[in-house]
């Protein structure tokens, strides 16, 4: 993680994302600008947490561990997302695995400094209230993918939120196959499963294999396959 000190970046994100709309910008807050690298992790589940992060650049995974010591996709994350709500709320310890995903740019503000001044704030808490139940909407929807859906469907799904078009150019437009038993642990299968299936994929023409990278074909057919479900 490093620290940016750019007062115009950051006066420019709050404009940009309307902070004003749920803080009093008029009064100084000890906001921080803080940039990850792709594959960092920005939280580990069980560490403490000493601020609330607004994600106002890049693309985040967030996973959950199970008692097999392997990992669970629950969902990706775009700006403007908010990490630590529960965290901050609950005064629990974290409760997931972040991940960046591509370079990522957070906007940070210490708990001690929200419930010393902010917690009283309604626009505030409405802001959070809004992005936990997104939250729990997300979840339940990853909980029932997880459980009750195909492989074939987890995966077309986990195609569908990392490759769709239009998504950040960062990430995406291609997959590595050296990444396959990664992606098999977080949706629940092994990496045997996740092959024959991406190998079935190939064989329908949804997918080209080329060396060491897939790409999607038909979109509409992947549609189809994911029963328009998306880790988001």
């Amino acid at each position: 993680m490093k620290l940016l000190h750019d007062p115009p970046l950051l006066k420019a994100k709050l404009e940009q994302f309307q902070f004003g709309n749920m803080l009093d910008l008029d009064k100084p807050a000890p906001f921080t600008l803080q940039q990850y690298e792709p594959g960092e992790i920005i939280l580990h589940e069980g560490f403490a947490m000493q601020s609330l992060l607004f994600l106002v650049q890049g693309k985040i995974k967030v996973t959950s561990s199970i008692e097999t010591g392997k990992s669970l996709l629950l969902r990706f994350g775009h700006p403007f997302s908010i990490i630590g709500e529960i965290e901050l709320i609950r005064d629990v310890p974290v409760q997931s695995q972040i991940e960046a995903v591509n370079e990522c740019l957070f906007i940070g503000l210490s708990f001690d400094y929200i419930r010393q001044h902010e917690m009283a704030n309604s626009r505030f808490t409405s802001t959070l209230l809004d992005h936990l139940s997104y939250k729990l909407q997300t979840c339940t929807t990853a909980s029932r993918v997880n459980l009750l859906a195909s492989v074939e469907n987890r995966f077309a799904s986990y195609l569908m939120s990392t490759m769709s078009p239009g998504s950040d150019p960062s990430f995406g437009m291609e997959l590595r196959t050296d990444h396959i038993g990664e992606i098999a642990s977080l949706l629940g299968t092994t990496h045997r499963h996740l092959n024959r299936v991406m190998f079935a994929f190939v064989q329908k023409g949804l997918l080209e294999r080329n060396g060491q990278t897939i790409r999607i074909l038909d979109w509409n057919a992947m549609e189809t396959a994911s029963n328009g479900i998306r880790y988001e």
